[in-house]
This record gives C-alpha cells, structure tokens and sequence, in this order.
C-alpha cells in the first residue's frame, strides 16, 4: 500500500487500569480513540473489559458492554474503522462470537492457530501455569461464519510461521474467501521481533492481502516498525502492545503511540490513510 492504513490497539486485557494509561469505561475508550485518530488511526482494535469498580482488568464478552464501548467510539470518531477482540482461551467461546454479531465491526480478529502460551519469570520458574491457546481449524472456522454473516473481514492473527502458513490454507481450502494477516511478534513463546523476520515472511503473505505487525515489547520494537513501514504494510501500536516510545520513554497515552508510528510511514515515504481512504484500500464498503 503507498498509503499506510495505521491502527489503535486501545487497551488489551489483564494490564491494570491504575497503574498505566489503559482506556476502560466507554468514555475512556472515545476520548482515547478520538486522540489517536487526530494523530493518523483509521483503525482501532478494541477489547471489552468488566466496567466493576476493581475489575477493569478482567475481559468482558457482554455485548451489552461492548456495544455501549463502540457507540462512544464512534460517536468521538466519525467514521473510523472498528477492529474488535475475539481472543478467548478455554472452551466456551459464544461470548466472542455473541460480540460480533451485536456489533457487526469491520474487522475482527481471528486467531489463525494454536500455541504454547508460555512465560518465564528472571528466575526461571514459569511466569503463570503453562497452558495451550488452542485455535483449532473448527474454532476457527465457527469464528469465520459469524464473520460472514456479520460482513466482517477477519483479520488472521499469526503467533508463529507455521500459522502465517495456515491461513493460506484456509483460503485454499474454502474455509474464507480473503486473507487479512496481523503477524503478532514478541509473545514470549511466538515469533520474537525482528525486522528480518518480518522480511523472511512476506513471501508467505498471500498476494494482494493486507498485513500488519503487532509488536509486543519496549523501545526495540520501533525498528521494526520502521521495517513495517519500509516493506508496505498496515501498522499497528497502541497500549496493549507497549507503553514505550522509541526514544526509550514511557508513553502517557496511545495518542503519542500513533504520533510515533505516523513517523514510521512518513520516513518510508508514505502518508497516512484517512478511514474513508482506509476503507477504499481494505474494500469495505
């Protein structure tokens, strides 16, 4: 893409609203959402968490709340992209999928394969009990259908190279008819970041799909924004991913985030999609 369509990854889970810049409550989200559109998102990827006083680190899958989150958002952003969560791990599942349909987004995210989710702490013992996020093809493909039927593009998140391989399979095989790729990198037990990496990659990227990397990590991720950018595709930061700049300082908010990865593209040559330029290149109607 010449232009670089740029996404918001508002919030994520788990990370504690009182200790960094983490939007929770609906007007959290919009007044967070509206800052980083004025700094060049066309895109924000949103989780839900429970609004309980003591609990806004805990995901919610009430489409209740999730469609009073979205409201705001698009109240404050006029016409920006909506990229929901769909990422649960266990068994039960519906909540994700009960979300899409109440709220037909854009885009969603749909995790493409399994993996060992796996951390360690500095002394060695395990950061939480090791456990499978476990993406089966059926999982996959029951995410797929509620998609279609909401008219939302998945987007395929990839933890590993085997997964950026799989979705190529996917479409192969009929279970989607398009391909969307987020190669997720820096997950301790997934693809580490690295600008060569992502190069090594592109050829598995199915022609003519859009891509983006989500970096998870502190200031050494930058460069391979810079790479992202440099290669074409989407790009995506937010406070779900870091809570750093590139020049090592912590950020007060995902306005700055996106005013750093705006820079990324502008050294690239590029300049940055407008949601209605966004949509145009993603061929959302």
């Amino acid at each position: 893409m010449t232009k670089a369509i740029l996404t918001c990854a508002l919030n994520g889970v788990l990370t504690d609203p009182t200790q960094h810049p983490v939007p929770v409550t609906p007007e959290q989200c919009a007044s967070s959402a509206r800052e980083a559109m004025d700094a060049g998102a066309a895109i924000i990827h949103i989780h839900f968490r429970q609004q309980e006083a003591g609990k806004g680190h805990l995901p919610s899958w009430d489409p209740v709340v999730a469609k009073e989150i979205v409201d705001a958002i698009r109240a404050a952003c006029p016409g920006i992209l909506i990229n929901t969560t769909t990422g649960v791990v266990g068994p039960d599942y519906s909540g994700a999928l009960e979300c899409v349909r109440a709220l037909k987004p854009e885009i969603a995210a749909c995790n493409a394969g399994s993996l060992n989710y796996l951390k360690l702490r500095s002394n060695g013992d395990w950061a939480w009990p090791p456990m499978i996020f476990e993406n089966t093809p059926a999982k996959i493909q029951d995410h797929l259908d509620v998609m279609a039927e909401a008219g939302t593009i998945p987007e395929f998140e990839c933890f590993d190279t085997g997964i950026v391989r799989s979705v190529g399979m996917y479409v192969k095989n009929g279970m989607t008819s398009r391909a969307q790729y987020n190669l997720v990198m820096g997950v301790a037990s997934g693809m580490p970041v690295s600008p060569e990496l992502l190069e090594f990659l592109m050829p598995y990227i199915l022609d003519g799909s859009a891509w983006q990397a989500t970096l998870i990590g502190r200031e050494n991720i930058w460069p391979t924004h810079q790479k992202a950018a440099d290669l074409g595709g989407m790009l995506r930061t937010g406070v779900e991913d870091t809570f750093y700049l590139p020049d090592g300082s912590k950020t007060r908010s995902n306005g700055e985030l996106i005013e750093a990865l705006a820079a990324c593209a502008r050294n690239a040559g590029r300049d940055i999609a407008n949601p209605d330029e966004a949509r145009q290149l993603l061929g959302i109607g």
